[in-house]
């Protein structure tokens, strides 16, 4: 009798011991998830090259973004269209925690082009997309046709905009699939100023893209461009979207 009650006291022991392992990991798990980094799955092909579909990418919180890095955004101004489907209460459950990725179809990815404060225009003489009067070099990280081997152009509408506070203006690399801030400029939406709905709010963006860590064959870190440094300091941003030019509606 003693024998059992002793077995049955070291495997209460045990089970504690691990019960305490579980909670804290799983603690550690949602800390980590909620301030520090989270994993999300690339739905579509609009940053291809960069990502690919299916590509599991890890977005830091820690470090703000810049101009040239590729954040991942919810979609607080309606881009995809109706609702997505509600993920089922298991799945909900692992995304909280940090153990699987968030495959939710209510975020998007998309490089920063431009700040608050950024006058973002379309297209030079040479075709290319300018910021605050300075030319972008682009060719590190467009989309180029596997087949053809040509890089797509830097943008096949023009546009002429000014970010406005607490907004960044962003694009794909893939920028003939990409339904980006292009193709929202001349949307109109009652009750909200022009160019409303081409501009992410800042409070929308959950992070900044670091790296693809799945499939193992494509891993990969991801940096910002150096083709962004030359870019003069924005201006002050007005309170409102200034456009100029073409009202773009892709």
């Amino acid at each position: 009798m003693e024998r059992s009650s002793s077995a049955l006291g070291t495997l209460g022991a045990w089970t504690r011991e691990i019960a305490i392992v579980v909670v804290g990991a799983l603690i550690a798990s949602t800390l980590l998830r909620v301030f520090v980094a989270q994993m999300f799955v690339i739905p579509s092909s609009s940053m291809e090259n960069t990502l690919m579909i299916g590509d599991r990418v890890a977005v830091q919180k820690l470090v703000p973004y810049q101009r040239g890095d590729i954040v991942v955004f919810r979609d607080s101004l309606g881009w995809l269209g109706a609702p997505p489907p509600e993920e089922d209460l298991w799945q909900k459950v692992l995304i909280f925690v940090g153990l699987a990725p968030d495959e939710s179809s209510n975020h998007l990815i998309k490089r920063v082009i431009g700040i608050a404060g950024d006058h973002v225009t379309c297209c030079d003489a040479k075709g290319r997309v300018s910021v605050n009067g300075t030319a972008v070099n682009e060719t590190s990280y467009l989309y180029v046709d596997p087949v053809t081997g040509r890089q797509v152009d830097p943008s096949s509408m023009s546009f002429d905009v000014v970010v406005p506070a607490d907004s960044v203006f962003v694009m794909g690399d893939h920028r003939n699939s990409s339904q980006d801030s292009r193709c929202h400029i001349g949307e109109k939406i009652i009750g909200r100023p022009e160019g409303y709905q081409a501009m992410v709010p800042t409070s929308d963006i959950v992070g900044t893209a670091v790296a693809v860590v799945y499939p193992f064959d494509r891993f990969h870190t991801i940096s910002r461009p150096t083709s962004f440094e030359r870019v003069p300091a924005p201006g002050i941003p007005p309170a409102k979207p200034v456009i100029k030019g073409d009202r773009v509606i892709c």
